[in-house]
């Protein structure tokens, strides 16, 4: 999952940080409120779990504008918290749930698996393309019925193509869905990737998926293929 975690103590949000990432999960991190409300707004994210004492803009005021700009996350508050009128106000400002500190980090995991289970479950469950098939829930890949292993970033970055096939996605954008913002990823390791991804799902099929736009970034989309009359045929 795609995860950004609003938390505006430094030693909390790595913590955080680390935990999630060593469960295989892409983490972004914003220190106040107003950062939390932009990347929310900017980016595709699977969870939020928001501190409510942000500076700026508290964790209450950030879910109100999200859910009011119609951001479908699902929110886990944090807070020091525990009186019923926050634990309420909290809730009704758009949080799914709600978790006061100090916690164990098992405990926030299985609130995260139970929110995103609730956002994801009128998604459709495969996402298509030609005959290139993914299943975020198993997290199964399969190229015309033949199943496909791909390592965790190979998937992430597969993923992220896929759920905005037929669309350009500048490196840039690439970069920060698969590693996350807080990584310093260059260019040369995501066309290492790209490169290693195409390997796998292009191979054995006629016709090529993950296609490069010059300058800009990368497109997943299933292209009409061009031939030059008697010879193979070609792919734009």
């Amino acid at each position: 999952m795609r995860i950004l975690i609003a938390e505006d103590e430094p030693a909390m949000a790595a913590l955080l940080q680390q935990g999630l990432s060593e469960e295989n999960h892409t983490v972004s991190l914003a220190a106040d409120g107003p950062t939390a409300v932009e990347f929310a707004r900017s980016y595709e994210f699977d969870a939020i779990v928001l501190d409510v004492m942000l500076p700026k803009l508290d964790g209450f005021e950030v879910a109100r504008l999200l859910r009011a700009a119609h951001c479908q996350a699902p929110i886990l508050m944090l807070t020091a918290r525990d009186a019923n009128p926050d634990i309420t106000r909290g809730l009704d400002a758009g949080a799914d749930d709600y978790l006061t500190k100090p916690f164990a980090f098992s405990v926030l995991l299985a609130r995260l698996r139970a929110i995103t289970r609730r956002a994801q479950a009128p998604v459709a469950a495969v996402l298509r393309i030609a005959d290139l098939e993914l299943n975020p829930a198993s997290q199964q890949v399969h190229r015309a019925g033949r199943p496909v292993l791909l390592t965790a970033t190979e998937y992430r970055l597969l993923e992220t193509l896929m759920r905005r096939a037929g669309r350009v996605l500048p490196r840039a954008a690439i970069i920060d869905a698969v590693w996350g913002s807080e990584r310093f990823v260059e260019d040369n390791t995501l066309d290492a990737f790209i490169s290693l991804l195409r390997g796998k799902i292009d191979r054995g099929s006629r016709r090529r998926l993950i296609h490069t736009a010059r300058g800009v970034g990368y497109i997943l989309e299933a292209r009409t293929a061009r031939t030059t009359g008697p010879g193979p045929e070609m792919y734009p």
